[in-house]
């Protein structure tokens, strides 16, 4: 399968026009600061909407918003407990998803320091 061997980094045969779309699909849904807010408050911790908004300074009804979208991408999950909902990371894949994008961003944003003068 080209998606298991786009996972190993290397393809073996490209994507179906219908895959692509769910791979930019996923990455459109990362594309957010706010949604990338939300999600490493839930790297730490389940959490309610309400902590969310606490903790990423957006509205209850804009964090709403982007755990829909996370929801449905199946990034994220959530459960009722009486009249809270929690969320939590659904993806095990992802945390290690931002770790290798930040490192890439950490390293270029090194590289570029040691050429540029100081």
């Amino acid at each position: 399968m080209a998606i298991a061997a786009l996972r190993r980094g290397r393809a073996k045969s490209a994507l179906s026009r219908e895959g692509l779309e769910l791979v930019a699909s996923r990455f459109r849904a990362l594309g957010d600061p706010t949604r990338l807010a939300l999600l490493q408050a839930l790297f730490e911790a389940e959490r309610t909407v309400g902590e969310l908004t606490l903790l990423t300074g957006t509205s209850q009804a804009n964090a709403s918003k982007h755990l829909a979208l996370l929801l449905e991408q199946g990034l994220v999950a959530r459960r009722r407990a009486g009249i809270f909902t929690y969320y939590r990371i659904a993806d095990p894949t992802l945390e290690k998803l931002c770790a290798l994008v930040c490192g890439s961003l950490a390293e270029r944003h090194e590289t570029r320091r040691s050429i540029l003068p100081g």
